[in-house]
């Protein structure tokens, strides 16, 4: 009769258990849209609607809360979303000659 060789990792008699592992969620950042005199507003409209989905009504509002405070959330994301999003509009606003300026803040800071 063969014998049956058992792998030296293989423990006799060992109970498997599940191991529950906690997913931490991930940090969150806000993307800030800070106001200039110098950018039109329809191109700021326009650079919400496209970049982040927003309604005209909705990028309208924003704009002019950057505007009339000096800056705006424009929405809370992760940071590579975030990341990808401001590089994103400050391309946009390069090729178009506009100073148009966003930037990332932790969730967690007051603003």
């Amino acid at each position: 009769m063969a014998e049956e060789k058992k792998l030296p990792n293989e423990l006799e008699g060992e109970i498997l258990t599940d191991e529950r592992v906690k997913v931490k969620k991930p940090l969150m950042y806000r993307v800030v849209l800070l106001n200039d005199d110098y950018t039109p507003q329809d191109f700021v409209v326009w650079i919400l609607e496209k970049i982040f989905l927003k309604s005209k009504q909705a990028a309208a509002t924003i704009m002019l809360e950057a505007h009339t405070k000096g800056k705006a959330i424009i929405g809370i994301y992760t940071y590579d979303i975030a990341k990808t999003k401001v590089l994103h509009v400050i391309s946009l606003a390069e090729k178009n000659q506009h100073p148009l300026e966003c930037v990332i803040e932790p969730e967690g800071e007051n603003g």
